[in-house]
């Protein structure tokens, strides 16, 4: 990131919302974040012209657009972009000039028919870029996928289209840091060389990798249904990563006690529910929503037979907050 952003006049698209890493290491340079918003009400799709009217918005006041940061498969929306969608995109930072930033750290988890995870690399290659026509960084990590499910840490990115002194720079970055640990790396070579068909431990590693994605996936239809029962909650299907982010109608009753008490409604409400359920989730607030919406972000992570009794705890909380903030 240091390698893109020298003041606050250098600029990145993130997505809104955002896993806060982007914002906050935007912050800790000094650059200035550009939000593009995702449209909830169409299963969280990225609108080019949204793109498009925040970089020339910027670069009216000023700004260099140096960058845009894609999350495929999303956190926290859980949305996976269609093959129509990734091809706009890559041709949108072509014709601005600008590094796509590909996180694609969920690839393994996508559950929507009918979609399928392609990388961005394949994208730019089969639309003819060469290794030198278009700057581009992907990330992979071990900590998510069907491999990690958040527990195991470590990772890497690849770079392409990089002039090779900028590249020798990322390496002795790089090299100063902390590795991962061993775990981390023996999973992390492993995932990069999965087991082959035909090798002797193919067999098991397809059934535990299809038996784990199939689990998530009907833990993610049941969180969704529960949570779209829900009065005043709505909740988009989970396309992929391990993610739900319902988006939900605050009594005023509720606005006025988070004003008081200098919370956020969105975070208020998710500590009530921590409070009585012990259930975690995480307000919309710290993801970036649009103004006047609120949010929270909960995964389906817990093993398959929790999820009924999360859902039921979270029913009985909520019906009772309901009722308690509406008289």
């Amino acid at each position: 990131m240091k390698t893109l952003i020298r003041d606050e006049n250098d600029a990145m698209l993130v997505p809104q919302p955002q896993y806060p890493l982007y914002s906050a290491t935007l912050a800790l340079y000094g650059g200035t974040l550009l939000p593009y918003y995702l449209q909830e009400e169409k299963g969280w799709a990225l609108d080019v012209a949204d793109l498009k009217r925040a970089t020339d918005e910027a670069r009216a006041a000023g700004k260099t657009v140096r960058a845009l940061v894609i999350i495929n498969p999303g956190n926290p929306t859980g949305a996976a972009l269609e093959l129509s969608n990734q091809q706009e995109i890559v041709t949108f930072c072509k014709a601005e000039g600008l590094l796509l930033v590909a996180d694609e750290v969920y690839q393994a988890n996508v559950y929507a028919e009918g979609r399928n995870f392609t990388s961005f690399k394949k994208v730019v290659r089969d639309m003819g870029f060469g290794p030198k026509d278009f700057a581009m960084v992907s990330l992979q990590s071990t900590s998510k996928g069907f491999y990690g499910e958040c527990g195991r840490r470590g990772g890497y990115m690849e770079v392409c289209g990089f002039d090779p002194q900028v590249k020798a720079e990322l390496y002795k970055l790089s090299s100063v840091g902390l590795c991962p640990n061993l775990g981390g790396q023996i999973t992390m070579a492993m995932v990069m060389s999965p087991p082959k068909e035909g090798e002797a431990s193919y067999p098991k590693y397809q059934e535990e990798r299809d038996t784990i994605l199939a689990s998530l996936k009907r833990r993610s239809v049941t969180i969704v249904d529960g949570l779209n029962a829900l009065e005043g909650v709505s909740c988009q299907p989970a396309q992929g990563a391990m993610y739900a982010f319902p988006q939900i109608t605050l009594p005023d009753a509720l606005l006025a006690e988070a004003q008081t008490s200098g919370m956020a409604p969105d975070a208020l409400y998710c500590m009530k529910l921590l409070e009585a359920t012990g259930i975690v989730v995480v307000p919309g607030s710290g993801f970036g929503q649009r103004e006047g919406t609120w949010h929270f972000r909960t995964t389906f992570l817990p093993a398959e037979g929790d999820i009924p009794g999360v859902v039921a705890r979270m029913t009985t909380f909520h019906a009772a907050f309901m009722a308690t903030y509406k008289k």
